[in-house]
């Protein structure tokens, strides 16, 4: 990923909107992924700056962060041995309300990713009907291949670093890539430690802000309700299509979930060393088996050990499959022009982004050229915030 899209693009935006990139652009040159969100939202955004110049100096003002903290977290392995992780918490905007916004665990996570998770975050509360501002942050500290107790060490050190920024008033952190309600709870455990009595817990929008009984599941059955919304508009359905979905964490399984309820065929996973396929698509029970193979920490290769009809391929992705519908839910930028030429080939004409900002800029431009239909994380994705209308359903 270069820089050289956002100065070639300049051409396409007015001189207010170009501006405001370039102002980004210049007071964080390194910061790619923060500014390419900033990039993406100004330039849909560039026809109502262009008409409303007073929206400059918002724009401005929305895209620096209201606190930004970055801090060390050190942590002591079963061997006795300390390590020093790198901790973020950007508060990025309370205009509306207390922050609420994810934690990422991730070797890869940095100060550029917390900043564009918590812009991100900021403009999809905003869409929800509750009064929330945006936030996001983690860790570098990776999570794989580490016992229950690194875990729970690693937590309580992180949260008596970040303690005294979070509550019910200020900021509400909820699960994110790495996070689990493990950590959740290891890490809720340690704050009211740290801070004494805190009513309810970090994850919802709810009375004494204490979790919806669907958190866990909303941002992928969203995801799925989202899509079938489309496809009625296109006197459509999801039954009987083939859909192709990336990740394996908690939202790719209950996007597979949702997907078998409508009676669609989810083909494939993935996960960080590649990707599995079924041909005859996933079902309840092989969702459960998946599952399992995850907890224990296995390879999803593992499955094709039991399905015949599966097959897992090393360094690859899942977009070069034949396919009706994606559902990209790993981690940003994990469509670049490439897959999306695949994707385009393989018959996809629906692409509903689950993990935020999925796609490259380029990739974005294959995919409208080729009239792929692309649902936004931003609206498609705000079901973990709106969690509360989804009980019941």
């Amino acid at each position: 990923m270069n820089l050289t899209f956002f100065t070639t693009n300049e051409a396409l935006m007015s001189k207010t909107a170009g501006s405001i990139v370039e102002a980004a652009l210049k007071r964080d040159p390194h910061e790619l992924e923060f500014i390419q969100s900033v990039q993406e939202a100004v330039h849909a955004l560039e026809r109502v700056i262009a008409k409303n110049s007073h929206y400059v100096n918002i724009m401005e003002r929305l895209l620096e962060p209201e606190r930004m903290i970055v801090f060390r977290v050190p942590w002591v392995d079963d061997r006795g041995e300390t390590h020093v992780s790198r901790g973020f918490r950007v508060q990025f905007n309370q205009a509306l309300g207390p922050c609420r916004g994810g934690i990422r665990f991730h070797p890869l996570m940095n100060l550029s990713i917390a900043k564009f998770l918590g812009f991100e975050q900021t403009l999809k509360n905003a869409l929800s009907p509750y009064k929330l501002g945006g936030a996001a942050g983690g860790s570098d500290f990776d999570p794989k291949g580490k016992s229950d107790n690194e875990i729970m060490r690693f937590c309580q050190s992180f949260m008596n670093e970040i303690y005294r920024y979070l509550g019910p008033d200020k900021d509400l952190p909820s699960e994110e890539m790495g996070v689990g309600t493990r950590e959740m709870g290891y890490l809720f455990g340690q704050y009211r430690r740290l801070a004494g009595h805190f009513q309810g817990s970090f994850t919802g929008p709810r009375i004494f802000w204490s979790g919806s009984s669907l958190r866990t599941e909303a941002t992928g059955y969203g995801l799925v309700f989202f899509a079938q919304l489309i496809l009625a508009d296109m006197n459509k359905e999801l039954k009987g299509l083939r859909c192709a979905v990336s990740g394996s964490g908690k939202i790719a399984m209950h996007v597979l979930e949702k997907l078998i309820a409508y009676g669609a065929v989810p083909i494939t996973v993935s996960d960080s060393k590649g990707y599995l396929v079924d041909e005859d698509g996933f079902d309840y029970m092989k969702i459960t088996f998946l599952r399992d193979i995850k907890a224990q920490q296995r390879s999803l290769r593992d499955y094709s050990k039991t399905y015949a009809r599966s097959k897992y391929y090393d360094e690859a992705k899942p977009w070069s499959e034949r396919c009706d519908v994606a559902f990209p839910c790993a981690s940003q930028n994990e469509i670049d022009q490439s897959d999306a030429i695949n994707l385009v080939n393989s018959g996809c004409r629906i692409l509903v982004e689950g993990s935020n900002m999925p796609c490259i800029p380029e990739a974005v431009d294959v995919l409208r050229k080729a009239n792929v239909l692309i649902a936004p994380a931003m609206a498609a994705g705000a079901g973990g915030v709106c969690s509360l209308l989804l009980q019941g359903i």
